[in-house]
């Protein structure tokens, strides 16, 4: 398949408390008291919250119809009122409402849109197709809520405001510099062959996966690899790997099966960086350039991902 035409890149607008966030569910239902608590949390940062329809109404394992869920996606795209927006939950159907959304309308509007997880999917087509930054950050997947730095990071992201690096454990040192892309492990394996096809050409690639056995991180990476994924990549941050054991086989453990593949590729490395399934999961721009430190076990964001900070 052909490499499409990536839109010259465009940061959303910069959105501060005050500004309202549409709430979206385009793959699985949200959970009554996640939802409960995420919003309670939005608005105690002092946002305000638009709802088109119930988040939580389910239609099989799917919220609504994929044709339903892409429609209410670019309602918020479209509505003036709404300064940007938050998808509510993942698990799976990013993937087959794409086809219904607007590229072009998308860049447009300019408008900030969180998730992550399945919205991987989302996050990549924003990128490859409406040229856009989009942000791997907090949804509605705790019944406790987001946590106070979680909501923190999602703030200072929004509205372009410097974060303090992200910490996490250095494996291979060097100093890379590229624009960030990732997400799930899973979906970006999933995005080969699509017209939102991972993108990882000089990029610092960041990975995270919940449920995976270390087999299968090897069988998505294996992937990768042979699709040519991560041989032009400048490095490589991980963050949490939840539930990613075998109970059959303890060894070899999920971070040995990835430093086994990665280590090899000669790049900076950096683990358990704080994004993904567990608390925190901090803020991070799609497609702008950040710095990844294998010696000190850092992620530094160089730019924002909003203009008109």
């Amino acid at each position: 398949m052909g490499v499409p035409r990536v839109p010259r890149l465009r940061k959303p607008r910069a959105i501060f408390p005050g500004s309202t966030i549409g709430i979206a569910a385009p793959a699985f239902p949200a959970d009554a008291r996640s939802l409960e608590a995420g919003v309670d949390a939005l608005r105690g940062a002092g946002f305000r919250i638009r709802r088109r329809r119930d988040p939580t109404r389910a239609r099989g394992y799917l919220a609504g119809t994929d044709a339903a869920r892409a429609k209410e996606l670019m309602a918020f795209v479209d509505d003036p009122r709404v300064d940007a927006i938050l998808c509510v939950r993942g698990g799976y159907g990013c993937q087959r409402m794409v086809g219904g959304l607007d590229a072009a309308r998308v860049r447009r509007a300019g408008k900030p849109l969180i998730g992550f997880s399945d919205v991987t999917t989302l996050l990549l087509w924003q990128r490859r197709l409406a040229g856009l930054v989009g942000f791997h950050g907090l949804m509605f997947n705790a019944s406790a809520g987001p946590s106070p730095e979680e909501v923190a990071s999602l703030v200072a992201a929004l509205a372009g405001h410097a974060q303090a690096p992200f910490e996490g454990e250095g494996r291979r040192r060097g100093v890379a510099r590229g624009r960030l892309v990732g997400g799930s492990m899973t979906l970006l394996a999933a995005s080969l062959g699509t017209p939102w096809e991972v993108d990882t050409r000089g990029a610092i690639l960041l990975l995270e996966e919940i449920g995976e056995r270390p087999y299968a991180l090897d069988r998505l990476l294996t992937q990768l690899a042979a699709a040519g994924k991560l041989s032009g990549v400048e490095g490589i941050g991980v963050g949490h790997l939840v539930g990613c054991d075998d109970k059959k086989r303890a060894r070899p453990a999920a971070e040995e099966v990835l430093m086994e593949l990665l280590a090899p590729l000669a790049v900076p490395l950096v683990f358990g960086l704080p994004f993904g399934h567990r608390s925190p999961n901090l803020t991070w721009p799609v497609g702008v350039c950040a710095e990844l430190d294998g010696r000190r076990g850092t992620l530094t964001l160089l730019e924002s991902g909003v203009q008109g900070e």
